[in-house]
């Protein structure tokens, strides 16, 4: 593996896995706000957040250039007050790979907490737990291996995204050209052997966290699961 295809793979690793620990935290949070709460527009809102898995991604990347280019209001607000810009950075390929996957940890997290049986989490709290505790010690555990699927998922679409990310990040060399740019650049190229070992590596990276996603495939909890949590 010659350095450009190595610098790629780290990158491509470092994005995918700062995206997924945006998600953990994001997805997470608002699948289990719309599988618990009870407001108006909710449909709404689940609908706006599954988007980014039916819309092209290079409708996503454009979204994002609006809204974060030097011009856009968020953009020109972070240049103004911290002095960021997020274009042409791998944290802006973060961003892109965060938006992209995103409904592919809120959809199985929302799914693995409407599964939990509520009588659990109500015998936790006639036991005199707090809400933060039933969340954490009956909740979370009943729901983590959907939750771990969804992660596992949105890393592995991470390491392959392109569209949104090229015209976020672009393809600078060392520090944005991710493993599906590099594969574009080199069939662009004429480099066909570069691009066959490019896809060759992601596709051996995406094929073992899919083999590890069906192995922790979500299960009913046994009863003895279920005391245990309670």
């Amino acid at each position: 593996m010659n350095e450009p295809t190595l610098t790629a793979l780290l990158l491509s690793l470092k994005v995918a896995s700062c995206a997924t620990l945006v998600n953990l935290v994001l997805g997470t949070a608002t699948g289990y706000l719309l599988a618990r709460a009870r407001f108006p527009g909710r449909d709404l809102l689940d609908t706006l957040f599954t988007l980014p898995m039916v819309l092209p991604p290079t409708v996503l990347g454009y979204y994002l250039l609006v809204l974060v280019g030097r011009n856009g209001p968020i953009g020109a607000w972070l240049e103004s007050s911290f002095g960021v810009n997020l274009i042409f950075t791998w944290q802006g390929a973060v961003l892109a790979a965060s938006i992209v996957v995103f409904p592919l940890v809120f959809k199985p997290a929302r799914a693995a907490f409407e599964a939990v049986d509520g009588r659990y989490e109500s015998a936790a709290r006639v036991l005199g737990l707090s809400e933060s505790a039933v969340f954490f010690r009956v909740t979370l555990p009943l729901a983590w291996r959907g939750i771990l699927a969804g992660l596992l998922l949105a890393f592995a679409r991470a390491m392959g995204e392109f569209g949104a990310t090229l015209m976020v990040a672009g393809s600078i060399p060392g520090q944005t050209q991710t493993l599906s740019v590099a594969v574009y650049e080199a069939v662009q190229a004429g480099q066909d052997d570069t691009a066959t070992t490019l896809v060759l590596i992601t596709s051996a990276v995406c094929a073992a966290v899919l083999l590890a996603t069906l192995a922790l495939a979500p299960s009913r909890p046994t009863t003895q699961e279920a005391r245990d949590a309670a």
